[in-house]
């Protein structure tokens, strides 16, 4: 059992200056440009959503990576999967993600990915642990702590709003209809997704419709995006949209409205995806990977069309690790985390919304009709106080 001090599941997270302060951040880069130089000269690639205190930790990071003599690579406001994207295509060594998802804006996060971008692995997440505890001697890496880079060996930080443009075409190139003739409302949250989603939609040619796409540092997540789907529900209906898609802070989920109003979990999500693939004769194994926490109505509505699935434990750190182990091509979480394995290493919002398109047009269909199988039932979550 992982029993980390710092990072959990889905990276370092907590309140900003308070449980993640801009030392814990300067730390982490400090021990990230010096584990990956070690070799060779490290390039680090870094991206952030818009809450306040992302840029107080994306510039503490860089002057640690620098200090280390690493250069840090600025994607500047971009989605986690971005980072994914631009870390496993481009060559980095390392990929920084500061954001704290879904939560309240005064929180914030780290999380790290590795070259293949996928989160890194547990093992190097130790020795930072150890680094931040100040602990001097790691399997004999360092005595006396990191050494400071000197003279021409200090790093530098480099704009690469290029690689996040990289990963917008390389969405646009994953769609194989025009979305001409579709009315489409998008809700980014006031997050990470603001700058890509609309273009990307508008691109492809749908009558985009944006909401709480302004962020000011403070409003993300405000009564906004998939952890508050009503707004985008109120405004799918009062506008007659074919489609609304909310996506999370760091748009790696993604939950749908259907033209009614109702909404489309990632439990539909995964049924009408896993379905059309299944279709396609792309379904790998015939498998939809899901979580303990995944509604009963999908398992049913699976059973009639004859999918099988597997239930992991909840994080789609989880349903990744066993996608992987066994080669499946879809998988996710009932909160909108959906892995395409074919296109991404982690759930990616603005793609689950594309894929969500593909499926209506090509098979000429609503939301609400595609996704009326699966009879979602009464479900119930309790919260249990422990002492530890």
């Amino acid at each position: 059992m992982n029993m980390a001090k710092y990072f959990g599941t889905d990276g370092f997270r907590g309140e900003a200056n308070k449980d993640l302060t801009a030392v814990h951040a300067y730390e982490i880069g400090r021990f990230l440009g010096w584990y990956y130089g070690r070799e060779h000269h490290a390039h680090i690639v870094i991206g952030k959503d818009p809450r306040r205190s992302s840029y107080m930790l994306e510039y503490a990071v860089s002057a640690g990576v620098t200090a280390s003599g690493a250069d840090a690579y600025l994607l500047h406001v971009t989605t986690t999967p971005s980072v994914s994207y631009v870390a496993r295509t481009e060559g980095f060594d390392c990929g920084v993600m500061i954001s704290a998802s879904h939560n309240p804006f005064y929180d914030n996060g780290i999380k790290l990915m590795n070259s293949s971008g996928e989160k890194m692995e547990e093992s190097t997440i130790q020795l930072i642990e150890d680094h931040l505890d100040g602990k001097k001697l790691l399997d004999g890496f360092f005595q006396n702590g990191i050494p400071l880079a000197e003279k021409e060996d200090i790093g530098r930080v480099v704009d690469h709003s290029a690689g996040r443009n990289r990963y917008m075409g390389y969405l646009l190139s994953l769609a194989v209809h025009s979305f001409e003739g579709k009315k489409v409302a998008l809700d980014c949250a006031n997050g990470s997704a603001w700058n890509i989603a609309p273009h990307i939609f508008e691109a492809l040619g749908a009558e985009t419709h944006v909401i709480n796409a302004e962020p000011n540092g403070l409003n993300i997540n405000a009564d906004a995006g998939s952890t508050h789907i009503e707004g985008l529900r109120r405004y799918v209906v009062e506008n007659q949209m074919d489609v609304g898609f909310a996506y999370d802070g760091d748009a790696d989920r993604c939950l749908a409205v259907d033209e009614r109003g109702n909404l489309v979990d990632g439990d539909q999500i995964l049924y009408l995806c896993g379905r059309y693939l299944q279709e396609q004769g792309q379904l790998m194994n015939n498998t939809i990977v899901t979580t303990v926490m995944s509604n009963f109505g999908l398992y049913q509505a699976l059973d009639e069309v004859g999918i099988q699935y597997a239930k992991t434990g909840v994080g789609d750190k989880y349903v990744y690790e066993h996608m992987v182990r066994n080669g499946d091509s879809i998988g996710g979480e009932q909160s909108g985390h959906i892995i395409f394995s074919k296109y991404a290493r982690t759930g990616d919002g603005i793609l689950t919304s594309l894929k969500v398109m593909e499926v209506m047009l090509a098979k000429k269909a609503s939301l609400s009709r595609l996704t009326a199988p699966v009879r979602i039932l009464p479900q119930v979550l309790i919260n249990v106080r422990v002492k530890d």
